[in-house]
């Protein structure tokens, strides 16, 4: 039977910590999910959203934050016909999106711009119980165990909607710029696509761990990056992951012609672009964030496929303020998931 009160992560205000209280347990309506959550990872979208540095407008008070949520069905609203009781499914990013519009109808539907996100616009996934909605939300393979998952509905599928668009494969070459936890991932991602990897850091220590998880090649940004990509023959990509635009020079100096741009990390600053540099190297720039349904489902079983890692550290609901400070500081090293289980 389900509980009528639950333990959560609330945001009342920004720049205030989350309070961690008891609020009721929500009721699924149509085409809705409940479920009890095992695990929620703790994302540095999370981090903004406390802050208010990345919200909707306007903003939604109280609300419950965390969009890696990985839990059991508990209970099913009217309309749900696909997904059983004790299924074990995921709550990622997108709650829902309009479902109509040109980029829902072509494959791009994390470009809707009418998409809701957990945590952002409705409540998400930093509580005992959550809603998903029965058409968004995985199925989480078995193999899986609930800690791994929770990190790749939004930081690993956002790692693989960048490598997909990097358009990868034998004989290319790939810069990863920030190797925290999305770089972790896409380093692997690459080298599984056939890639060459290049991984760009400030941290030594993170270096590290990029090289003991494939690449080939690993600099800090301060020792001119882009020279020595270039003297290996360049880049046929370049993924930002690294919150900052300082990493720009080293990117346009070690791109090849025609070669990929992509951004991920939120950078609001702005960059210097030569259109006569990009009119002559034929460069493509683009942004991505995070992955379409189809694209989670194919990264959960390929994360078993070539047994996807990552450091991930385990923390109890009531330390997540922790966490996100520690995020805000550049303290994390992998990734933070909540276990449920813990007190």
């Amino acid at each position: 039977m389900t509980s009528k009160t639950m333990w959560a992560a609330v945001l009342n205000e920004f720049g205030k910590p989350l309070d961690i209280r008891e609020i009721p347990v929500p009721k699924p309506g149509p085409g809705e999910l409940l479920i009890k959550l095992e695990t929620c990872g703790v994302c540095h979208s999370d981090l903004d959203m406390r802050s208010g540095s990345s919200a909707p407008n306007p903003a939604i008070f109280p609300i419950t934050l965390g969009h890696e949520g990985v839990g059991r069905v508990v209970a099913r609203g009217p309309e749900c016909r696909l997904i059983e009781e004790g299924t074990r499914v995921g709550l990622p990013w997108m709650h829902d999106t309009c479902g109509h519009c040109r980029e829902c109808l072509t494959g791009h539907e994390t470009f809707c711009s009418e998409h809701r996100g957990h945590g952002f616009n409705v409540n998400g996934g930093f509580a005992e119980y959550a809603i998903v909605k029965e058409n968004y939300t995985v199925t989480i393979p078995e193999r899986l165990s609930s800690v791994a998952a929770a990190p790749l509905l939004c930081a690993g599928v956002t790692a693989y909607g960048a490598i997909l668009k990097a358009e990868l494969g034998p004989g290319k070459t790939c810069a990863i710029f920030g190797c925290g936890g999305l770089g972790q991932y896409a380093i692997q991602l690459a080298k599984a696509a056939g890639a060459k990897v290049v991984a760009i850091d400030t941290n030594k220590d993170k270096l590290g761990l990029a090289t003991a998880l494939g690449a080939d090649y690993a600099f800090l940004s301060s020792d001119d990056p882009g020279s020595k990509i270039r003297d290996l023959g360049g880049a046929d990509a370049c993924i930002n992951f690294a919150p900052t635009n300082r990493t720009w020079q080293a990117i346009t100096d070690s791109i090849n012609t025609r070669a990929w741009i992509i951004s991920v990390a939120q950078v609001s600053e702005p960059v210097e672009l030569n259109l006569e540099w990009l009119l002559y190297t034929g460069a493509k720039i683009t942004g991505t964030s995070v992955g379409t349904r189809q694209e989670l489902k194919d990264l959960l079983q390929l994360s078993i496929d070539i047994d996807l890692q990552i450091g991930i550290e385990v923390i109890a609901i009531g330390q997540v303020n922790q966490a996100l400070d520690r995020l805000e500081q550049g303290k994390v090293d992998g990734r933070i998931v909540i276990d449920f289980a813990l007190s």
